[in-house]
């Protein structure tokens, strides 16, 4: 068997091979720092591409920026029958349309969705037609 090494950084503790010799606090340690270095490295690629795309005609960035704007935008929800903020509550009926919660029930809103035909094709699909082979009668 190998003795145990000493510890890279030399603390004193032992290391193991799987910690690059280096015990658990002091492999601990160096993990933060390898996380830090490359943190580093990723902002310094951030800022050159930021440099970069500056660097970029004015025209196209505006464009960009005006485009982005109007995506940020969220179309708020409105009831489709009295038109009021639906919000975070809307009700999306099966007819397609963002109800509130007066005008959420198919009655109350004159929906035109066929819920029987729905119904029916849904029965048609989940309960398949058993036909039975007619049997034959022998005679003595």
């Amino acid at each position: 068997m190998e003795d145990p090494a000493l510890c890279a950084n030399g603390c004193g503790f032992f290391g193991t091979a799987a910690n690059h010799n280096y015990c658990s606090k002091c492999y601990k340690d160096f993990l933060k720092k390898e996380e830090e270095n490359s943190a580093k490295e990723k902002e310094n690629v951030m800022a050159k591409d930021i440099a970069e795309l500056s660097l970029s005609s004015d025209q196209n960035t505006e464009k960009k920026i005006i485009a982005d704007d109007s995506s940020t935008k969220k179309k708020t929800e409105r009831c489709g029958k009295c038109n009021k903020k639906a919000g975070i509550v809307g009700f999306k009926c099966r007819c397609g349309t963002v109800f509130c919660s007066i005008h959420r029930l198919p009655e109350k809103h004159d929906c035109n969705f066929d819920y029987k035909a729905m119904a029916r094709e849904i029965l048609i699909k989940e309960n398949p037609l058993v036909k039975a082979d007619k049997l034959v009668r022998e005679t003595k």
